[in-house]
């Protein structure tokens, strides 16, 4: 069954400056989320070089942020990467991986993923994993098939720390694209990887169950409203402040 309380996290992808960050959390602040807290949980995920300035911003506030990758390297000479230990240090809770853009636009494997949700895991992060399906593997029939792959390696690398993740659904074809998955279309893929984590751990059944792919206000609720569905990872609807109030609220 969803869990009592919902969890929606806005990804920013690589959009955003300092001036227009400062309006789209001042429109957030002001919208007072918090009174919505004890139903929901909300965060942002946003791009490495603002963490700091997210992390003022929000300070004392009822919403979270995080990062929107990490690497599977806890230091050393990896040029580029951003570790666990760095996203911490700036009092981030929440880091993504495994999102389908990182898998098609940086090859990230499977294990790859897997190894960054435990890299993050070690350094006190939640890692968000993406699992989602291409328009071309739905309608070839294969859409359990890939999320169960690219899920049961979390599953073998985090063990017992299985729990302690939250699972994104994106189908890839949703993103970005305007397309949404029917409720009942995402309800099913929920259930499955609720069973699938049920099955691999049993206290893994409680694990959040996000859905992603063009949410929008006019239909967070009946997504929301399913029975497997936890809340969502928000892309565009994110970076407008109320839109995402507004998803946040439907939570």
């Amino acid at each position: 069954m969803a869990l009592s309380k919902k969890l929606v996290v806005g990804n920013w992808k690589m959009h955003g400056s300092r001036a227009a960050n400062a309006e789209l959390l001042k429109g957030l602040l002001e919208a007072d989320l918090s009174a919505s807290a004890p139903r929901s949980d909300v965060a942002v995920c946003v791009p490495f070089p603002y963490l700091g300035e997210v992390a003022s911003a929000l300070q004392g506030s009822a919403i979270a942020f995080g990062s929107q990758d990490v690497s599977a390297q806890a230091q050393g000479a990896y040029t580029g990467e951003v570790s666990g230990a760095m996203v911490r240090e700036f009092g981030a809770h929440y880091a993504i991986v495994g999102h389908s853009e990182r898998r098609s636009y940086h090859a990230e494997s499977d294990q790859l993923v897997a190894d960054k949700a435990k890299a993050a895991l070690a350094q006190g992060l939640v890692p968000i994993v993406c699992v989602g399906e291409t328009l071309a593997e739905r309608e070839a029939g294969q859409t359990e098939f890939v999320v169960a792959r690219q899920l049961k390696a979390v599953t073998d690398t985090l063990g017992a720390d299985l729990a302690k993740v939250v699972v994104a659904y994106e189908p890839v074809w949703a993103i970005g694209t305007g397309k949404t998955a029917s409720p009942a279309q995402a309800q099913a893929v929920h259930a499955f990887l609720r069973a699938q984590l049920k099955a691999a751990q049993a206290q893994a059944v409680n694990v959040p169950l996000l859905y992603g792919g063009s949410v929008k206000p006019d239909n967070a609720a009946e997504l929301f409203s399913q029975t497997d569905i936890d809340g969502g990872l928000i892309g565009g609807a994110s970076l407008k402040a109320s839109d995402f109030a507004a998803i946040a609220r439907a939570a």
